[in-house]
């Protein structure tokens, strides 16, 4: 083999050169980006980009027009980051537009156009399944909506049509007026039962769709997203709710969003609601087990290993959905609703049993009796409260019956009739605050 003259110093120089421009030009293209994803709703909307390395950025927030300039370090300007701009929903009710471009070597400037002013919240979350690095912006409204005055402005806009199909179609009014005589009414006409616990306080009751936007939820074979069909059997239960006299749901999501778990709790008790109703779907490691399930909170421990094994994951919620645990409030929040009381896991087991009797006239049960742990989701202390496991997503069956319209409105009906039942024998107390 022939053995070429040593290197020169020069070539030495050269060759350096060479190494240290690629290794610049590497570090210079930086985190890839895996996805970007956006999540619009009425409560805020969450703006994410999942890297297979963390980010960083800074944010500036900028008025007349209002706007939010973020610089994110560490990325290039690529394909997947202008994918941002096509994703803007016209239906946002903060984000109008979005524009990105390189500001620097290393730095992508992000700048989001606001339909009205918010206060963001960026924030990064580590790697967690199904997910890589992410980077958060969560952009809430200055002004929001008061839950509760909503429901009672619904209220009074449905009371008020009531009164005015009465008065249009009043035949004693008729005649009075001249136009037509007084005929009685048809016979087969529904008449509302009457109570002697009768209230005519708006009763609220809050539903709460499991999981959301970050969050899917347990995915069946087939796909199947929890957090689409449980939002969907909620959604049939609202309607059939708000067709109820001095009835009204409150849906802690009604879209595809994601809410903390103490976020959901907190919803419920601004609205001062009388009942809170998580929907779930249940899932396994096999394709097995099947059936509904029915869960309150426990003050001591799980009353089955299934049971605790079941909250342990839902109570993982928030780290797969990602919250930010820099937000002061959050262990705040997460301290005052830890105050199980039991008076209400009692109300709560009255309320659980009514359902998962009417369930059982539906389809199969995974138990026959109402189940104990600690959900998170729970630990309202003052309204009762219950988690429904509709089925097992994860057994191929009961997949295809939670995607049927059809067996959703079975299981809508169900509920509502669990529903009703327990007032029938608990009628709600006063409210501190009249409606």
């Amino acid at each position: 083999m022939k053995i070429g003259p040593p290197p020169s110093r020069r070539d030495v120089l050269q060759f350096g050169s060479l190494v240290l421009l690629l290794g610049v030009q590497q570090i210079a293209r930086g985190a890839d980006i895996v996805a970007v994803r956006m999540w619009p709703s009425k409560d805020y909307t969450r703006v994410t980009i999942e890297s297979d390395r963390e980010i960083k950025a800074r944010q500036f927030l900028l008025a007349d027009p209002p706007r939010v300039a973020i610089d994110i370090e560490g990325i290039q300007l690529l394909p997947a980051l202008s994918e941002l701009v096509a994703k803007v929903r016209p239906e946002d009710p903060n984000i109008s537009g979005i524009r990105v471009g390189q500001n620097a070597p290393g730095v992508v400037r992000l700048v989001i156009d606001l339909k009205q002013a918010v206060k963001p919240q960026v924030f990064t979350l580590a790697p967690i399944a199904p997910y890589q690095h992410r980077l958060v912006f969560d952009l809430y409204p200055q002004k929001m909506v008061d839950p509760l005055e909503a429901l009672i402005a619904e209220r009074l806009k449905d009371k008020q049509a009531a009164e005015a199909q009465v008065a249009l179609a009043d035949p004693l009014g008729d005649l009075i007026a001249g136009r037509g005589r007084r005929t009685e009414p048809p016979k087969n006409s529904p008449t509302p039962p009457v109570s002697k616990d009768k209230t005519d306080r708006l009763v609220i009751v809050a539903l709460d769709p499991g999981h959301g936007g970050e969050d899917p939820g347990a995915v069946g074979p087939g796909g199947t997203h929890e957090k689409d069909v449980v939002l969907q059997i909620a959604l049939q239960l609202q309607e059939r709710i708000n067709k109820q006299p001095n009835m009204r749901a409150y849906m802690t999501r009604d879209a595809d969003f994601f809410v903390p778990l103490n976020v959901r709790v907190q919803k419920a008790r601004r609205v001062q609601a009388d009942l809170f109703i998580s929907i779930h779907a249940d899932a396994f490691f096999t394709a097995r087990p099947q059936g509904a399930s029915v869960f309150v909170l426990s003050e001591g421990g799980a009353s089955s290993s299934s049971a605790r094994w079941l909250a342990n994951k839902e109570n993982s919620a928030d780290m797969v959905g990602g919250i930010n645990i820099k937000a002061k409030d959050v262990h705040v929040l997460k301290a005052m609703l830890d105050m199980s009381t039991t008076a209400q896991i009692n109300d709560s087991m009255k309320l659980g049993g009514a359902m998962l009797g009417e369930m059982g006239n539906v389809g199969k049960l995974h138990k026959p009796r109402v189940e104990q742990a600690s959900f998170a989701v729970l630990k309202a202390p003052d309204i009762p409260s219950v988690l429904v496991e509709t089925a097992f997503i994860s057994n191929p069956d009961e997949e295809a019956r939670l995607r049927n319209p059809a067996y959703q409105a079975q299981l809508s009906d169900a509920l509502m009739r669990g529903i009703l039942t327990y007032f029938a024998k608990n009628p709600p107390l006063a409210r501190n605050r009249a409606l």
